[in-house]
């Protein structure tokens, strides 16, 4: 983490000498709510860093990642592998990552985003148990769901914790936090979209997303006369 937190403070130096005309900085939803997990806190520290710099800046603060679902739920529940997860309530607005490009652009062009933090969230939020059942639905066939306790993470992590040699694992687990406390990273979008010019309809649903994968796949196995058996299916 030290290694990540140096950089980011060299990186904006630089722009700052380079006299850049405007430096976007991709952060996270509430990072701000969560010193306790590392990533978040040094999102959070970079924020205040370069708003004290001097530097024009965007900052965007996204809540997840949709091209994350495929390799976490997609493959496992096609591959009949266990798909791991938990019960907790806890919301994510995921977004496709060309949607977020276009908004990054779209920053770059609007004078009104200067200086301004931005949250950016998905059309709707899911938690992880109806991800999985978006994917069932569309594989037509029931995920082999583990569910791993809150508790049990957050006990791991504790243990973890109090060896040194662990530290990286601990910090790994530091989102269990968040997950215990069922938070909602999402965030109301109608104005950024005005500000940005970007028509919401335009933005990708994650079911939209899920079903061109799935659709993807079955046309891709058909080309090459795959068989019915859910082995068969690969990225």
């Amino acid at each position: 983490m030290a290694i990540d937190w140096e950089s980011k403070v060299a990186l904006i130096q630089c722009a700052q000498a380079m006299s850049i005309q405007r430096y976007v900085f991709c952060s996270i939803v509430h990072c701000d709510r969560h010193p306790e997990v590392p990533l978040m806190n040094i999102k959070n520290a970079t924020e205040k860093f370069l708003q004290q710099s001097g530097v024009d800046y965007t900052i965007l603060r996204l809540c997840g990642f949709m091209q994350a679902l495929v390799a976490s739920y997609a493959i496992p529940v096609l591959e009949d592998r266990a798909v791991w997860g938990t019960k907790d309530d806890t919301r994510t607005a995921y977004m496709d990552t060309q949607d977020i490009a276009r908004l990054v652009l779209a920053s770059l062009r609007t004078p009104e985003a200067v200086n301004k933090t931005l949250d950016i969230a998905g059309p709707q939020a899911y938690t992880t148990q109806e991800i999985i059942g978006i994917c069932e639905r569309l594989a037509d066939t029931d995920a082999k769901t583990r569910n791993i306790p809150v508790w049990l993470l957050k006990g791991t992590r504790s243990i973890l914790r109090s060896l040194q040699w662990a530290g990286d694992a601990a910090d790994r687990l530091a989102f269990a936090e968040v997950l215990a406390g069922n938070e909602n990273f999402s965030a109301p979008m109608h104005d950024t979209y005005r500000l940005l010019g970007v028509e919401p309809g335009s933005v990708t649903t994650v079911e939209a997303y899920l079903k061109d994968y799935f659709t993807s796949i079955s046309k891709k196995l058909k080309e090459v006369g795959g068989g019915s058996s859910r082995q068969d299916f690969y990225v």
